[in-house]
């Protein structure tokens, strides 16, 4: 699923790339787009005005496996979160950390108005909706998140289809048998509904396992935040006004993150966050049975290094491998992203924070790295 740095980048492009009266009225198309706020527990301040957050942010993004309604997905069942990213974003150490959870992860689901005790973390959405979700990652991370959103299929293929595609690199082709998703090696630019399948695809990639997954999620992000910050999409009016359209439209946001304004301050930290600072990581577990239940296991002293890390407002730096589902490429270098402001300063300066080596158990890759999707190996 598309990160929210995403969604709040694109509002900083409203924000910053429209002028006059046409900005007065995409600003109020875009707030009156946002539905009712969701209540949840840590709820983040706003901001007083448009202006970059001063200090660092958690945000719990939850992508569903509900359909949204949409009969074109087929009969659904169960509500659930199969997609569980915490997202911590920085201007003080500059830095933007995304932790994605396995779904088949047993984790006590807590806050939540029914089922209480150990289950599967993708059962939080079931139990309690998005506070439930946030409730659940708190409890289990020690992070207070004031910020979070929920996003559904056609959110996804609405937010690939407003950036022009994302391009990826398939370097073991992919036949996913369950979703109908056939890729040949090589370079492909994919949006819509193909983007959609491709960040669903769990028996195509890697040993078809849910972690094997995640890794082709964050090879799919990391190549969605270098088009962000390269390829001038946030100095396009019209293409980041259709990005937070899409997900203004699409998206369940917490009663904090409901407004325009907290969106654009967001904005205006990450988009100083150079994509060598910008890291995607997945919470480090291991196949297990819980009550005689098939899942996996949080390593629980591994992840707290990096819980210590986000905690402390630290640089991070990846060890490990990439999931299961990529495999590792060339690094990019990175060209400075242009100041829309003509300054050529950073909005916040930031600070030099400590940098933490994570355990080589946390896969995972910084935004820098162009992997391949490993397709089928098993």
């Amino acid at each position: 699923m598309k990160p929210i740095v995403a969604v709040i980048a694109s509002v900083l492009g409203v924000v910053l790339a429209a002028t006059g009266s046409v900005a007065a009225i995409a600003a109020w198309q875009l707030a009156n787009s946002f539905g009712p706020g969701v209540v949840i527990e840590s709820e983040g301040e706003a901001p007083p005005a448009v202006g970059p957050i001063d200090g660092p942010v958690n945000i719990l993004l939850v992508g569903s496996d509900s359909g949204g309604g949409n009969a074109d997905y087929g009969q659904r069942g169960e509500n659930l979160n199969d997609v569980t990213m915490l997202l911590h974003i920085s201007p003080v150490s500059h830095t933007a950390i995304a932790v994605s959870f396995p779904r088949d992860m047993f984790v006590p689901i807590s806050g939540c108005k029914s089922n209480p005790g150990t289950r599967k973390i993708n059962e939080a959405l079931f139990n309690g909706g998005l506070a439930c979700a946030v409730s659940t990652v708190e409890a289990l991370t020690g992070q207070n998140i004031g910020y979070a959103a929920q996003i559904e299929f056609d959110g996804v293929i609405a937010m690939s289809d407003a950036v022009g595609g994302v391009t990826v690199c398939v370097a073991e082709p992919i036949h996913d048998l369950q979703i109908h998703l056939d890729m040949e090696v090589g370079q492909h630019t994919i949006g819509g509904f193909t983007a959609l399948q491709f960040l669903r695809s769990r028996h195509g990639v890697g040993d078809g396992s849910d972690t094997g997954r995640i890794g082709n999620q964050q090879l799919f992000l990391s190549a969605l935040m270098r088009k962000i910050k390269s390829e001038g999409t946030l100095t396009n009016p019209i293409t980041v006004y259709a990005l937070a359209k899409a997900a203004a439209s699409n998206m369940t946001l917490s009663s904090s993150l409901s407004s325009l304004d907290t969106m654009a301050s967001m904005a205006l930290a990450v988009k100083d966050i150079p994509l060598k600072n910008i890291a995607f990581v997945t919470y480090p577990s291991g196949s297990g049975t819980f009550q005689g239940q098939d899942g996996v296991l949080p390593h629980t002293g591994d992840a707290q290094v990096l819980m210590d890390a986000i905690g402390a407002d630290a640089q991070i730096v990846v060890t490990g491998k990439p999931g299961g589902g990529a495999v590792a490429g060339d690094d990019i270098v990175e060209t400075p992203t242009p100041d829309p402001s003509g300054s050529g300063a950073p909005t916040i300066a930031p600070q030099t924070p400590d940098v933490v080596k994570l355990p080589s158990t946390i896969s995972g890759q910084q935004a820098t790295e162009q992997t391949c999707t490993n397709g089928n190996t098993f």
